[in-house]
C-alpha cells in the first residue's frame, strides 16, 4: 500500500485583545476555513501576545471564549482543525526564551509592529512588545508550519521567522522548516472605513471606522452609510486615487464573490449612498450566520472548553516533539 501524501501544515492565529473585527474575517478566518481539507491546519488564540498590552482579565477571559466561539461559527470544524490557546502550550513560551537568545537586537529594533506599538503605548514600551517576534516564531516553528496565513503588513514577522530558524539551523544542524507566508489576493487587507489608508483595527479610536463581527445589523449599515468615499461619484478600482471606494469594493467583492468589474458595471451610473448601502447590506448577511451562531455556542460554554482543551492536548503532543529537539542540541539536560 503506497503511503498517504503528508498534508502541509499551516499555523495562525488572532489575538484575543478584543472583538474580532470583520477585517479579522475577510482578511483571515474566513480564508481558514477553506483550507482544513487540503492542508493540516493549527490555528491559536494569541493571549500571551495580547498581555504585551495591559488588558483587564476578566475582558480577555471573555474574549478568548467568544474568539473560540466565533472560530468555530466562522467554519473551522474543531475535528478538522486544531484549535487551541497560546497560554495553554507551555512549549510557546519555553522555545520563545529559547529563541530570544538567538533573535539579534538590531533584527528586533527593525521590526515597524514595535514602532507602531510603542508610539501608542508610549507609557508601557516593556521587554515582551519588543520581543515578540521571537515567541512569534516559537509559535510558527513549534508546529514545523509550512505556510503561515498572514495579512501583507505581517509578512515582515515571518521573514524574521525564517532568519531566526535558518540562524539555529546553521548553528546546530536542521532543526526547524522554514515557513512561507500565505497571502490571500482578496481581502488580505481591509482598511478603516473612515481612514482608508489605515488597516482597518480593533484599537481604532474611532468608532464609526471598525465593523465587528458580532456586532449588531444595524450598526454595520449605519457605519457603511458614514464611509469614507470621494467627491467622483463614480464606483471605479483605484486604490491610489480611490482608496475608501476600493476598499469597499474589496469589501462587497469578498462578501458576494463579485469581480471589480462587475461591481463597477452594477452600480455605473448610482451614487455611492446606493452602493455603500449594497456593501452594508451584504456584510450584514454575511455575518448574521457567525453572530448567531457564535451566540448559540456560547450558551455551550462545557462545550467550548472540550473544544479548547482537546486542541491544546493535540498541540502540545506536537510541539513538545520540537522543544525536546530544540532541548537536546543547545545542551540542556534530559528531564
Amino acid at each position: 500500500m503506497e503511503n498517504e501524501v503528508q498534508k502541509k501544515r499551516i499555523l495562525s492565529g488572532i489575538q484575543p485583545s478584543g472583538d474580532l473585527t470583520l477585517g479579522s474575517y475577510l482578511g483571515a478566518i474566513k480564508n481558514w476555513a477553506a483550507l482544513a481539507d487540503e492542508y493540516d491546519c493549527y490555528y491559536m488564540l494569541a493571549d500571551m501576545h495580547t498581555i504585551t498590552v495591559r488588558q483587564v482579565p476578566a475582558e480577555l477571559r471573555r474574549h478568548t471564549l467568544t474568539q473560540v466561539a466565533a472560530y468555530i461559527a466562522s467554519g473551522l470544524d474543531p475535528e478538522k482543525n486544531v484549535l487551541f490557546v497560546q497560554s495553554h502550550v507551555p512549549a510557546h513560551a519555553q522555545l520563545g526564551w529559547v529563541l530570544d537568545c538567538y533573535t539579534m537586537f538590531g533584527e528586533l529594533s527593525r521590526m515597524t509592529q514595535f514602532k507602531d506599538k510603542s508610539a501608542k503605548n508610549a507609557d508601557n514600551i516593556n521587554a515582551g512588545l519588543f520581543t515578540y517576534p521571537a515567541l512569534m516564531a516559537a509559535d510558527i516553528l513549534l508546529y514545523q508550519a509550512d505556510l503561515v496565513p498572514v495579512g501583507g503588513d505581517q509578512k515582515q514577522h515571518v521573514e524574521i521567522c525564517r532568519d531566526i530558524a535558518t540562524r539555529f539551523n546553521g548553528i546546530y544542524g536542521d532543526t526547524f522548516k522554514l515557513p512561507d507566508p500565505y497571502i490571500p489576493q482578496v481581502g488580505a487587507r481591509v482598511m478603516s472605513l473612515t481612514s482608508p489608508e489605515k488597516k482597518m483595527s480593533k484599537s481604532d479610536k474611532d468608532p464609526n471606522g471598525c465593523v465587528y463581527m458580532l456586532e449588531k445589523p444595524e450598526d454595520i449599515l449605519r457605519k457603511f452609510k458614514k464611509a469614507v468615499t470621494d467627491s467622483e461619484a463614480c464606483v471605479r478600482f483605484d486604490p491610489a486615487d480611490k482608496p475608501g471606494v476600493s476598499n469597499l469594493m474589496q469589501i462587497y467583492a469578498v462578501a458576494t464573490g463579485k469581480s471589480f468589474e462587475t461591481i463597477e458595471q452594477e452600480f455605473a451610473g448610482h451614487g455611492y449612498g446606493d452602493f455603500k448601502q449594497a456593501v452594508g447590506e451584504s456584510v450584514v448577511e454575511l455575518l448574521r450566520p457567525i453572530r448567531e451562531e457564535t451566540e448559540r455556542l456560547l450558551a455551550d460554554k462545557s462545550y467550548l472548553e472540550s473544544v479548547y482543551r482537546a486542541g491544546a492536548e493535540k498541540a502540545a503532543y506536537v510541539a513538545n516533539r520540537t522543544l525536546n529537539k530544540v532541548y537536546k542540541k543547545v545542551g540542556f539536560l534530559p528531564r
